[in-house]
Parts: C-alpha cells; sequence; structure tokens
C-alpha cells in the first residue's frame, strides 16, 4: 500500500532540513532545498490519504484538510516571524488565496472534469451548500470585518474582536465537523443518480492498522519537515517576489499555491473517478479549515509577534469574494452542474491570480 518514494522523500527532507537550517544557501542549494519542500508536502498528503481511506468518507476529506491547514499554518507562522511589519498582511493574503483557490480553482476544475466524463457533474447540494455557507460565514466574519471595525485604526482587530473572531470560528468550525460526520453524514457522501453511494462502494480494500500507524508517524515527520524547509526557504520566496517586480502580496499567493497543489491534485483524481462530492469535500473543506483554523492559532500566535496582524480585505478582493459566493450558490442549489459553472468559476480564480500580479 505505502510506496517507497513516500518514505525516502521525508527521509531526505529531514537530511536536508539538518543540513542547511540557520544557513544562507546559494541559489542551487535553494533549488534542492524548495524539492525537498515540495516532496514533503507530496508526501504528506499521500500519507493522508492512505489514512483516509481506512477511515472512511466524509472522514477522509477531513484528514486531508487538516493536514494541508496544518502546513499552511506553518508556513505563515514561519514568515511573519522572520518576516517582521513587512509581513503584516502575510496572514490575510494567505487565506484569502486559500479561499480563492479552493472555491474557485479546485471548486471549477472538479465540476469541469466531472462534467467531462458524464456531461453534467453531479453532488449533494444539501450537503455542499452547507459547506459554502459556513466558508462564507467564517470568511466574512475573519476577512471582511476588520476592514470595518472601528476600534483599532487600520484594517485590524482589536484583541478583543481577535479572541472573538478565532474563537467563534473555531467553535462554527467544530460544529460543522460534527454535523458532517456524525449527525447528516449521508450529505457529504458522492451521489451516483438520485442515490447515495455507499461506502463499500468508495473504498476497495482498505489499508490494515499497521499501515496506517505507520503513515500516520511518516506524515508527521513530513509535516515538520515542511515547517523546518519553509523557514529555511523563506527568504528566497520573498527575494523571488520583490526581484519580479510583484506586490508582497504574491508571497501569499505563492504559499497557498504550494500547499494545496497536493489538494488540487487530489480533487481531480476523485472527480475522475466520478465521486465528484468528494472533490468538492476537498475544497471546501480546506477553505473552512484555513479560516477556522488559522486564524485562531494566529491569534494565539500574536502573543510572541511583534508586527501588526491586518486581516481585513481591500475593496478588490471583497468583490472577489462576493461574486465567488454568489456564483457558487447558484452552482451548488441544482446539485447539478454543467462545463459552464466549471468554467465560470475558473475565470473568476484567474481573474484573482491576474489582479494579485496586478493589483
Amino acid at each position: 500500500m505505502i510506496t517507497r518514494w513516500t518514505v525516502f522523500v521525508p527521509l531526505l527532507a529531514v537530511v536536508a532540513l539538518l543540513l542547511t537550517w540557520g544557513r544562507n544557501l546559494p541559489g542551487f542549494g535553494v533549488v534542492v532545498v524548495a524539492s525537498a519542500l515540495v516532496g514533503a508536502v507530496l508526501a504528506a498528503v499521500y500519507h493522508a490519504e492512505v489514512v483516509a481511506q481506512r477511515v472512511g468518507e466524509p472522514f477522509g476529506s477531513l484528514v486531508l484538510a487538516v493536514a494541508v491547514t496544518v502546513i499552511e499554518v506553518a508556513l505563515i507562522v514561519t514568515l511573519m516571524i522572520s518576516g517582521g511589519e513587512k509581513s503584516a498582511t502575510l496572514a490575510r493574503d494567505t487565506v484569502f488565496a486559500a479561499v480563492m483557490i479552493t472555491c474557485n480553482g479546485i471548486f471549477g476544475l472538479s465540476l469541469l472534469v466531472g462534467a467531462l466524463r458524464r456531461r453534467v457533474a453531479e453532488f449533494n447540494a444539501e450537503g455542499t451548500g452547507a459547506a459554502l455557507a459556513t466558508v462564507a460565514t467564517l470568511a466574512t466574519l475573519s476577512l471582511v470585518l476588520p476592514t470595518f471595525t472601528s476600534s483599532k485604526p487600520g484594517p485590524e482587530f482589536s484583541p478583543a474582536q481577535l479572541a472573538f473572531a478565532a474563537v467563534a470560528s473555531l467553535l462554527l468550525y467544530g460544529l460543522f465537523v460534527m454535523v458532517q460526520t456524525v449527525r447528516h453524514r449521508d450529505d457529504f457522501l458522492p451521489v451516483e443518480g438520485r442515490g447515495v453511494v455507499t461506502e463499500d462502494a468508495l473504498h476497495g480494500e482498505r489499508p490494515t492498522v499497521r499501515t496506517t500507524l505507520l503513515s500516520l508517524g511518516i506524515l508527521l515527520v513530513a509535516l515538520i519537515c515542511v515547517v523546518g524547509l519553509a523557514k529555511v526557504v523563506s527568504p528566497a520566496i520573498e527575494s523571488g517576489v520583490a526581484s519580479a517586480g510583484l506586490p508582497h502580496a504574491a508571497v501569499g499567493v505563492v504559499i497557498a499555491l504550494l500547499v494545496l497543489l497536493p489538494e488540487t491534485l487530489a480533487a481531480v483524481r476523485s472527480a475522475r473517478r466520478d465521486q465528484v462530492q468528494i472533490s468538492l469535500n476537498l475544497a471546501l473543506g480546506s477553505a473552512m479549515a484555513s479560516i477556522g483554523l488559522t486564524i485562531p492559532a494566529l491569534a494565539v500566535a500574536t502573543i510572541w509577534l511583534d508586527g501588526p496582524l491586518v486581516l481585513g480585505l481591500g475593496a478588490t478582493q471583497m468583490v472577489l469574494l462576493a461574486i465567488t459566493v454568489v456564483v457558487g450558490v447558484l452552482t451548488v442549489v441544482p446539485g447539478r452542474a454543467t462545463l459552464l459553472q466549471g468554467g465560470v468559476h475558473l475565470a473568476l480564480f484567474s481573474a484573482f491570480v491576474f489582479l494579485a500580479a496586478s493589483p
């Protein structure tokens, strides 16, 4: 069940981390570390999939989403610690980028692949709609309201407001997980025609307990390597963005793209297997975890972070978020989508990427 590269790559990442920690790297060294970082991310998500296959859906999508969010939080905090005041908007930019990538990029690509296979991509509107509503609420509480609050100058929360947003985000995410995995689990399983696909039809032979525990251990090692290697390569990411003449917000986009690339591949594979619902669970679950877990983690991190924490979105970003929510609702309500809906979401994703590079 476990392939050799998924064991060797994390071990190589550990070696790379030990050899490069605390050192200034030349160009070749940056390439090597970046390759090890990407390999560690891919290995982490692979082992998360093994664990997910053991626990079944929708727990599987939840495992992947949480694993990816741990990586994202680690990268954000690492870069904010080393970046000082110039990284004040990094958390906002990364979380917003994650929302746009998942709710438009992964969402649209999954619908496109599903519609290409069966002309119409079918999914469970009840579960997907609940997930989209939760993402919209979390994004508004954490990313839109700071622009309009007046207790503190600028698009920032006061300490009390940040604590409220963190607790509300964590509770809302926990409530959704309970609904997804316990009370209304069937709403998040794939559909075939008008029926819900059973779990036996979703999985072949499941991995053994021993294999699952081994994958869980390697997953933890890979995540630690991601955190450490991100710290090592972070100066190169920021200098590369600056030398390309891109705004500093592009750093957040790069982080989100790096973290969510394996998630994208997993969603596309599910869509190709006619399991579009799993793809949408991955997309919206990652967006939800990105906000619901990142904001509380950053609220705690502000205890030792020196610089400000800017969370409020600008006007252009709020417009993109608003149209994403409206289009998402119109896509989800029928419970089925064609190539057109997938194309619309991908067009919004393209607009986000273009405007991030050319605001």
